[in-house]
């Protein structure tokens, strides 16, 4: 039985040959092509500047960072997610509080943010999970109120649009990933967005240990000497990266009609099968999904052997999006937590299936992944 994979990026001989480019010239480190992926994503996003980064944690690091959020500071924010979402919270020396998700999509409960809310809280990170845009009218609304910043992880969803408003636009900052699985990819890689010149220019230092001057900076005309003036991290992305990145924006949109094309099938085609018990609703009015994950809902007892039984028998990369963050070991032992605190995310991260998604996913392949689901289902 041919073995059909998680993933398999979108990498072709446009980004081979803009890489070759890079091999080939003088600058690999940070350098001019950074820079023309940093334009050109800002105009994709409709956002004043962004800054391109080695990973989304470090640009959701550097969010909490520029903010000076830190020792005795709280974060509110969910606990369905990769598990950088609050490691970043704690790599700035805050805490993360966490708020229960919408049972029906899996994105943070925005009505149940303001009960969370303590004197100690600086800052908002939310998720906009699976490629779909949390509220985010409602949430500045509700940030402004308590005069908080809101930190976007858009991991998922670089397309992302919600009631007129995409990624980046009302939050302070919107961090994405360029990690192997993502929409667009680079193996590894982030970015972020800010809205002024001076948040860009502090980002920007804080990526490169604080210094004042970057290595383009100091080389390219002649010598300049730096300074450090904060404390920063090594944090910046390569022009080796961006060149894999760079072809992929100009096809994106195209990638994204196949990968709604595949989940609309697997919509349709999965939910009538034996111990499916759903879907994350997708909102259909004024919203727009990056559709990144396709996921389902399976009764819980019965999601351990699915996911075993397919991958051995049936020869199906499969996944897990997410397992809650509270109930891993190191929260758990560190803060006290336990099953019970947050039943939706819990019920999810007992009972959710990820299915390969991605758009060099042929039409035979599909058809064969849904009838060998349904034949696993059928077995158990």
């Amino acid at each position: 039985m041919k073995k059909i994979e998680f993933f398999r990026h979108n990498i072709g001989e446009a980004e081979i040959s803009k890489v070759n480019e890079v091999l080939r010239s003088l600058f690999l480190t940070t350098g001019s092509v950074v820079a023309e992926l940093e334009l050109k994503l800002a105009e994709y996003l409709d956002v004043e500047y962004t800054i391109a980064l080695n990973s989304c944690t470090a640009a959701l690091h550097l969010a909490l960072e520029s903010y000076n959020i830190g020792e005795g500071d709280e974060v509110i924010t969910t606990p369905l997610s990769f598990v950088a979402t609050a490691n970043s919270i704690l790599m700035a020396r805050a805490m993360p509080v966490f708020v229960d998700v919408e049972a029906e999509t899996g994105n943070i409960d925005i009505r149940q943010i303001e009960k969370a809310i303590t004197e100690h809280t600086k800052a908002i990170m939310i998720v906009h999970l699976y490629g779909q845009m949390c509220d985010m009218r409602a949430l500045r609304k509700l940030a402004d109120k308590y005069n908080l910043i809101i930190i976007e992880d858009a991991a998922h969803c670089i397309e992302g649009e919600r009631d007129g408003i995409r990624p980046g636009q009302l939050g302070d900052f919107a961090c994405f990933s360029f990690y192997a699985t993502k929409n667009i990819a680079s193996g590894e890689g982030g970015a972020i967005s800010v809205h002024t010149k001076e948040m860009r220019d502090k980002i920007k230092s804080l990526h490169t240990h604080g210094m004042t001057k970057v290595a383009a900076e100091r080389y390219t005309k002649h010598f300049q000497l730096y300074d450090v003036t904060l404390l920063g991290w090594k944090y910046n992305m390569d022009n080796i990266h961006a060149a894999l990145l760079l072809p992929q924006l100009e096809y994106i949109d195209k990638l994204w009609e196949r990968r709604k094309s595949i989940y609309q099938y697997y919509e349709k085609t999965l939910k009538n099968m034996p111990y499916v018990i759903g879907t994350p609703q997708i909102i259909i009015e004024n919203n727009k999904s990056a559709y990144h994950l396709f996921t389902f809902w399976l009764e819980a007892e019965k999601r351990d052997e699915f996911l075993n039984k397919l991958q051995a028998e049936y020869n199906i990369g499969v996944s897990l999006h997410f397992h809650p963050i509270h109930l891993f070991k190191y929260y758990r032992e560190r803060f006290g937590y336990k099953g019970g605190e947050f039943p939706n995310a819990e019920h999810i991260g007992a009972s959710t299936v990820t299915l390969p998604l991605y758009p060099k996913l042929n039409d035979d392949e599909l058809e064969e992944i849904v009838k060998r689901v349904g034949n696993c289902l059928e077995s158990l």
